[in-house]
């Protein structure tokens, strides 16, 4: 069964594209390729309940990431676990777009149009820190367990070459978005 967002992709998007930037290639067309969830943490106590409630919101298992250097400030040991993250391909990349797209973004009280920060160096992808998780209807069940998660990063990776590309790419997905170019020293 296809998701109705890769049919309005396969159906809408990609001859929005083809008549915007006039590929020559129907392989070089944007697309999403993958959306990476991830909980960093100072403090490893919550792993478990990080781990849980990305399995939640994803139906898949999460993995833990390991700290490859040790950095003083955060009181991270190289090789002590630093967070975890999910990696959505496929059907559940898109099903989880959904789901961001219709159900936790507009529920955001901040929530009208997204003021885009990009690197210079980096045209093929979108991050965003969410503040609440608990918008994720999975988790505001279960306020106990879940209120005392950091923020989640989301990033979205997609094979385009511009800024122009992603932005048109991420807007054609209705994801309202103020683009705002920066130069890598002026982001803290």
């Amino acid at each position: 069964r296809m998701y109705f967002l890769k049919n309005y992709y396969q159906s809408v998007i990609q001859y929005d594209l083809i008549n915007k930037f006039q590929y020559k290639n129907l392989q070089n067309l944007p697309k999403l390729q993958k959306i990476v969830l991830n909980f960093g943490y100072k403090d490893f106590k919550i792993l478990a309940s990080s781990l849980l409630s990305l399995e939640f919101i994803t139906t898949k298992r999460g993995t833990v990431t390991i700290a490859n250097n040790s950095h003083i400030l955060l009181k991270i040991r190289k090789g002590n676990p630093a967070g975890c993250k999910v990696i959505l391909k496929k059907t559940l990349m898109y099903h989880f777009f959904t789901k961001l797209l219709v159900d936790v973004f507009p529920q955001m009280k901040e929530f009208q149009k997204f003021n885009l920060q990009f690197f210079l160096f980096q045209p093929h992808t979108f991050s965003y820190q969410l503040k609440n998780t608990l918008n994720f209807f999975e988790l505001e069940q279960n306020y106990n367990l879940f209120s005392s998660l950091s923020n989640l990063n989301i990033t979205i990776v997609t094979n385009t070459k511009t800024h122009k590309e992603l932005l048109f790419l991420l807007n054609s997905f209705k994801f309202s978005i103020n683009f705002k170019l920066c130069e890598r020293n002026s982001i803290g």
